[in-house]
């Protein structure tokens, strides 16, 4: 689990790094465990784009991963670590003693052959799955459930992890990957140990090829756009934006203007994570 650099053999390799993929003891994904996944391109279900410059890149199936972590108290022996082409960190094939095949994230340290479980008694090894309430302070989790039952929703990416920091009535405290600090109730499942590969914020693409692959298109500041469309656009030359600050191509305040509407789940944030 590292980086890889090229030799400087093109001017488009020579800065790029990429994963070394040592820990990947599988190529070719469990197929009963994937789907289809039509690529969007930034479109809603009327066809309008809203999200920009997206569209393009490799084709991918996905694979569909257990967040739920539901199959109590069932021992799932670790067949493989794979790669998987829809998220950052690598995701570990489970095979379970009754017969079933599931997919979660890995955590770090898990290998093939290891045993790893979920339910209220098991025990605190990596890769099991138990209530925030049975969890010991300051361990390291992820993939954390925000409502009983729903499944892991937060830390999910690669090299990321959280911290139980307190228990109190019905709520824990946990500490995020962003510092925010807030409150989940004590029923929530989470896994114990950091996502799988951490060096993935190091790899430097080094040509715009690569992200093309990704699905990304290309991208142009709004200053260099025409007035109708971009504030920032017009004028001669290097013209300064014309406004009292940056704005959005809608003309909404940018860079660094809050977005956050007011949710009920205000109430359990204790401190706001660091922008």
């Amino acid at each position: 689990m590292g980086i890889r650099s090229y030799r400087p053999y093109t001017s488009g390799i020579r800065t790029a790094t990429v994963s070394d993929f040592k820990e990947i003891t599988k190529t070719e994904p469990e197929k009963s465990l994937t789907k289809f996944k039509h690529n969007p391109k930034g479109r809603n279900n009327r066809g309008v784009i809203t999200s920009r410059r997206r569209g393009g890149g490799h084709k991918r199936l996905y694979r569909q991963i257990d967040f739920r972590r539901d199959k109590h108290n069932v021992p799932a022996k670790v067949a493989a670590i794979e790669y998987d082409p829809n998220r950052n960190a690598r995701i570990a094939l489970l095979f379970y003693q009754d017969g079933e095949k599931r997919y979660i994230i890995a955590p770090m340290g898990l290998k093939v052959g290891d045993t790893v479980r979920s339910g209220i008694n098991v025990g605190f090894e990596v890769g099991n799955a138990l209530p925030l309430s049975r969890i010991p302070l300051g361990t390291e989790i992820h993939n954390i459930e925000m409502i009983p039952g729903k499944g892991g929703q937060i830390v999910r990416a690669a090299g990321t992890f959280a911290q139980l920091v307190a228990k109190e009535g019905n709520y824990v405290t946990l500490k995020l990957p962003s510092k925010e600090i807030r409150m989940v109730r004590k029923e929530c499942f989470a896994t114990i140990g950091k996502v799988s590969n951490p060096y993935h914020k190091n790899i430097k693409l080094g040509k715009a090829g690569r992200k093309r692959h990704l699905g990304r298109r290309p991208k142009v500041r709004g200053s260099v756009m025409n007035p109708v469309d971009h504030p920032h656009g017009g004028g001669e030359g290097r013209a300064p934006i014309g406004r009292s600050g940056p704005m959005t191509p809608w003309g909404k305040p940018a860079l660094g203007a809050k977005t956050r509407k007011k949710k009920q789940s205000d109430a359990l944030i204790i401190r706001r994570r660091q922008s």
